[in-house]
């Protein structure tokens, strides 16, 4: 492998450990539900989902799990689902 590489692995290591370098602006996410399969949306700040508590209420279980898990990737605005703290350190496997 030539060293180019070798540093750009690096670098993205890098950025893997640090996930506030990155926020999302748009996305779209199939959420396996219990009941049913449900399209997930982050689109500038709003979110969407297709289940039913969502249209009710303007948030549910999808969203506030999609804000859990992408956590400092999205604007601090935008993630109402996750208790302080939660979400601003890196994923540990």
């Amino acid at each position: 492998m030539n060293s180019g590489m070798i540093n750009k692995i690096a670098k993205a290591k890098r950025y893997a450990e640090e996930p506030e370098r990155i926020q999302f602006t748009r996305f779209e996410a199939t959420f396996q539900g219990e009941n049913d399969v449900h399209t997930t949306t982050f689109d500038n700040g709003e979110w969407q989902c297709t289940c039913r508590f969502f249209e009710d209420w303007g948030d549910c279980c999808h969203t506030m799990a999609m804000q859990r898990v992408l956590g400092v990737t999205i604007p601090a605005a935008y993630r109402h689902g996750i208790p302080a703290g939660i979400g601003t350190s890196p994923l540990v496997h």
